[in-house]
């Protein structure tokens, strides 16, 4: 794939990049050459490589999803100016 000079301004413009005429030409001779790597990235064969999230093998922690209170709800409130079953009492707002 080949990037043309109307390419670049429009990248340039998209980015909000100012770029002067004269640093056109090699700008674009920049984003070819980024271009033409990753098509050589295209060519390699990782049909029989696993993903990876890191480079060393790890296990990710996992807790059961269970539904629960904390059971610490009495003390979470315990300082509460006010509470009942629990739950925290604030003032009415809206009449």
């Amino acid at each position: 794939m080949s990037v043309d000079a109307a390419t670049v301004k429009r990248v340039a413009h998209l980015s909000r990049i100012a770029v002067d005429d004269a640093d056109v030409p090699k700008l674009q001779g920049e984003l070819n050459a980024i271009l033409g790597f990753v098509e050589q990235l295209n060519e390699v064969d990782v049909s029989g490589v696993e993903p990876m999230t890191s480079v060393t093998p790890m296990v990710m922690k996992k807790r059961q999803d269970v539904v629960t209170d904390g059971e610490i709800a009495a003390e979470i409130v315990a300082n509460a100016p006010a509470s009942e079953d629990n739950y925290f009492m604030v003032p009415k707002v809206i009449e």
